[in-house]
């Protein structure tokens, strides 16, 4: 449910569960301070209250009538004290005044200062009004047939009411008030716990990524906007966490970088100066001893320079600052001139070198000529390194697939156990242990393989069995013949 939505629902809540509450007390509070009116009366159904004022009004309308067809009756005894008793049993009196003066008075009404009271109804504007005292008050003026005026007046008690209301009325004010302070108090209450208990989750999580504690995790277990909330606070520890432990790997790797690129640069270092050495205490006495150790300089020295070269490319390809110029290429061509030109190299006297495709059709990709060029260059010298067999033999294959072309470079070498096959593609990785550079190499062959394929957009991986060989795969993505990507 959405913040916007719950929220409407409490104002609808607010507004209407006090009115239905309000009700409820105003119906009990009416049944105890009116248990007396409320009463059905007649078995009519009709509350005793409003049946004695339809009663009362019905009288009032027939003295009214009576004032207006035969004023006097007025004057008749009999007929006051018949209607006086009628009116009385409905809580009302009657008053009678012929020239000013009071000719009938109702016992029902004989505590009341009468001078008082018709004489400020005398010079009252209203014909119906309410008194100082508990009565309400009705006048007539009638004429008798002796030509006097005079007046009827009609009292009624509303003291049962007005007694009561001085504490009914007061009570249901408060309770409207109670009724709308609990019910806005607990939704409010409600409402916002919904809201300030998963702020305060996230407050505790920011508090602790503050310390640098990344493993408190943020659960919310919501669909609103708060819970959407939750799971970008949650995605962003989770990134977040990811990066200080690739930070802490990377610094791991390149403390690791600086240790094997000192080891490597030592070694060849070490060789050059015991040579220079030999050379300065006079070792090397003959010409073929100097040549000799001439020769072990100059190799170390290229030794040096090819592995800088493999750091900085390494490095270059590591930041992404080595551009990649893709192009449209047929891979089944360029392999198979590839591997022609190949077999000419005087690198490759003495190795089989055979290339096939499952298919004679163009298979387009998108490729850098020149990386691809490095990449199948550096998996073949790595196999030429450990190459230990009379007859040695490696074998390109091409294989077309549906949305990516593999290559499959194997070569019949004595294999890599499981173990070593996992870190190939690591830097500086090398299965001889002494880290000999005369077998192994830079260490950086195949990293970077790995960084040049994924480079172009594919993949690369290798499988061996021990003494069967080793083989490697990449991929690069298929084109259509528009030249785009599948």
């Amino acid at each position: 449910m959405s913040i916007k939505t719950r929220l409407v629902l409490s104002y609808i809540a607010m507004t209407f569960i006090p009115i239905v509450l309000f009700a409820l007390i105003a119906t009990t509070l009416v049944s105890a301070f009116y248990k007396d009116m409320i009463g059905t009366g007649g078995g009519k159904g009709i509350p005793a209250f409003w049946e004695t004022a339809n009663q009362r009004r019905d009288l009032i309308a027939g003295v009214k009538f009576m004032t207006q067809t035969d004023p006097d009756r007025f004057n008749n005894n009999e007929f006051l004290k018949s209607t006086d008793g009628q009116l009385n049993r409905v809580h009302a009196g009657l008053v009678v005044m012929e020239n000013h003066q009071v000719s009938y008075t109702s016992p029902f009404v004989s505590s009341l200062d009468l001078n008082t009271e018709l004489q400020e109804l005398q010079t009252s504007q209203s014909q119906n009004r309410w008194g100082k005292s508990r009565f309400s008050v009705e006048k007539y003026d009638i004429t008798f047939s002796n030509h006097t005026s005079g007046t009827v007046y009609i009292l009624s008690d509303l003291y049962p009411f007005y007694k009561e209301a001085r504490k009914f009325f007061p009570l249901l004010g408060l309770s409207l008030l109670l009724v709308i302070g609990l019910t806005n108090g607990v939704l409010t209450f409600l409402v916002s716990r919904s809201f300030i208990k998963p702020l305060y989750t996230l407050k505790q999580a920011a508090e602790q990524i503050k310390k640098g504690k990344l493993n408190h995790e943020v659960k919310l277990d919501r669909k609103d906007e708060v819970g959407e909330l939750g799971a970008s606070f949650e995605e962003m520890r989770a990134r977040l966490n990811e990066s200080i432990h690739l930070q802490l790997q990377y610094e791991e790797n390149r403390k690791e970088l600086i240790s094997n690129i000192s080891h490597d640069l030592k070694t060849p270092i070490t060789g050059i100066k015991a040579c220079v050495q030999g050379i300065q205490d006079g070792i090397a006495n003959t010409v073929s001893k100097k040549d000799k150790y001439m020769n072990m300089i100059a190799k170390k020295a290229d030794d040096m320079d090819h592995l800088i070269d493999e750091l900085m490319l390494y490095s270059k390809l590591d930041l992404n600052r080595l551009p990649f110029h893709l192009e449209p290429m047929d891979i089944h061509v360029y392999l198979r001139n590839y591997i022609e030109e190949l077999r000419h190299d005087p690198r490759m006297e003495g190795i089989r070198i055979t290339y096939s495709s499952d298919s004679d059709r163009p298979v387009l990709v998108m490729g850098d000529h020149e990386k691809l060029s490095r990449v199948i260059m550096n998996i073949i010298d790595n196999s030429l390194k450990y190459m230990n067999k009379a007859e040695k033999e490696i074998k390109v294959e091409l294989l077309d697939d549906q949305a990516k072309a593999t290559v499959h470079i194997r070569d019949n070498g004595p294999g890599i156990n499981s173990e070593e096959l996992r870190n190939i593609f690591d830097r500086f990785y090398r299965a001889d242990p002494s880290r000999n550079t005369d077998t192994g190499g830079t260490g950086l062959g195949l990293a970077i393989v790995k960084q040049m394929v994924e480079g172009q957009g594919g993949n690369v991986w290798a499988e061996s069995q021990l003494g069967e060989g080793t083989s490697l795969y990449f991929t690069l993505p298929k084109i259509n013949h528009e030249g785009e990507q599948k």
